[in-house]
């Protein structure tokens, strides 16, 4: 008896779908690192904002919504993150005084806005408050 060494039918589909099953979670494993990695990229930046505000608070006795205009007319910050997945803004913050208190802003754009909602935008204000609030695990 002649035996035919090889693959069956059945045997072809079952490997598939265990292939498509483990690509499927690696997809969505890595949009989610993704996203994360994005906003970490977004908070460096709101992070290196601040500093700057501060520094610029100690020279001038105010804060200021310049951004991209080089020390001493501005923070030296470019209006976008490094990826271009947030726009970075700055406005005043609770005193409603941009001499007083500030709150910078980034705000997602392009793929990032199919990140979770609750982390489209994020924000720090000269006391160190950051919003959205630490529940939401959108600023790790």
């Amino acid at each position: 008896m002649n035996r035919h060494s090889g693959m069956t039918l059945i045997e072809l589909m079952v490997t598939l779908a265990i292939v498509a099953i483990l690509s499927a979670v690696a997809v969505s494993s890595y949009r989610s690192y993704s996203y994360r990695a994005n906003r970490i990229e977004a908070e460096t930046v709101l992070m290196k904002i601040q500093v700057a505000e501060e520094k610029f608070f100690l020279q001038n006795n105010t804060y200021t919504t310049t951004l991209a205009s080089a020390p001493p007319a501005g923070l030296g910050i470019a209006a976008t993150s490094p990826s271009g997945m947030y726009t970075l803004a700055v406005a005043a913050g609770s005193t409603g005084s941009i001499a007083t208190s500030y709150a910078a802003t980034a705000t997602a754009t392009g793929n990032q806005t199919h990140d979770k909602s609750a982390c489209l935008t994020l924000t720090i204000n000269d006391q160190g408050q950051q919003t959205p609030a630490p529940s939401t695990d959108c600023w790790k």
